[in-house]
């Protein structure tokens, strides 16, 4: 098993329309997206969530663009790319819990990839779950760069169960359809809220947890400068 840093490569093989069939999203649709079976850190990805209209209070839910690399507008340029969060520091962290309290998305994904064994010689490992989609719990943010609005984005980590356990000790924290309308939820939690909602991760991410299986792939992949992240066959198993 390996330690250190994750969840730092995953595929989304959907198509804009599927996305918002599949999260009943509507507008800010994403367009310019297409299906990728190897996703970097740094790279812009499909997130949902919803925003509340300062007017009326209407809560819309919408699948746009995000950076995956979490950056506020306090934070200073950074070499190291901000990609992944610990649920066990996302609620008190300076860094996560703005966003945890109010700015909480989705980030639709196939699966995850994982790597074991000595570097040059890696093994790659694929880590899906039972149906086409997984939803792993994410925050987001928002500044302003030159005129424009950039939104990055961030995944929550947890402590590895089941197969993925089996590669790596930390796993995204996935969400079932019945609890995204609570994380959704753009109404601002206070602290005690944050807790309670990191209570939740946990008991609800265990329920996915337990569905996830692993198979290992090509380790062409290991390099994702050299290859098409375009190419469905990266996810074809090996013997």
């Amino acid at each position: 098993m390996q330690t250190g840093r994750m969840c730092g490569r995953f595929a989304n093989d959907a198509k804009v329309d599927e996305l918002i069939q599949e999260f009943v999203a509507e507008g800010g649709d994403f367009r310019d997206w297409r299906p990728q079976y190897s996703i970097a850190p740094t790279e812009v990805i499909p997130i949902v969530r919803e925003r509340a209209n300062r007017e009326t209070g209407e809560v819309t839910r919408m699948l746009d663009a995000a950076a995956w690399n979490f950056h506020p507008s306090f934070m200073k340029e950074s070499k190291r790319p901000q990609f992944n969060t610990r649920i066990e520091t996302v609620a008190t962290n300076g860094l996560w819990k703005g966003a945890f309290a109010s700015s909480r998305c989705l980030v639709p994904m196939r699966g995850y990839y994982e790597w074991t064994g000595e570097p040059g010689k890696k093994r790659a490992w694929f880590l899906h779950g039972d149906r086409p989609l997984l939803a792993a719990a994410g925050i987001y943010t928002a500044r302003k760069v030159d005129d424009e609005w950039q939104v990055s984005t961030s995944i929550i980590t947890r402590e590895a169960a089941d197969a993925s356990g089996e590669v790596h000790d930390r796993m995204p924290v996935f969400l079932e359809a019945d609890f995204w309308d609570e994380y959704l939820d753009p109404a601002k939690l206070d602290e005690a809220g944050k807790q309670h909602m990191v209570e939740q991760l946990a008991r609800e991410s265990d329920k996915v947890s337990s569905t996830i299986s692993v198979y290992e792939v090509d380790r062409r992949v290991n390099n994702s400068r050299a290859i098409d992240p375009a190419d469905e066959t990266l996810l074809d198993p090996i013997d």
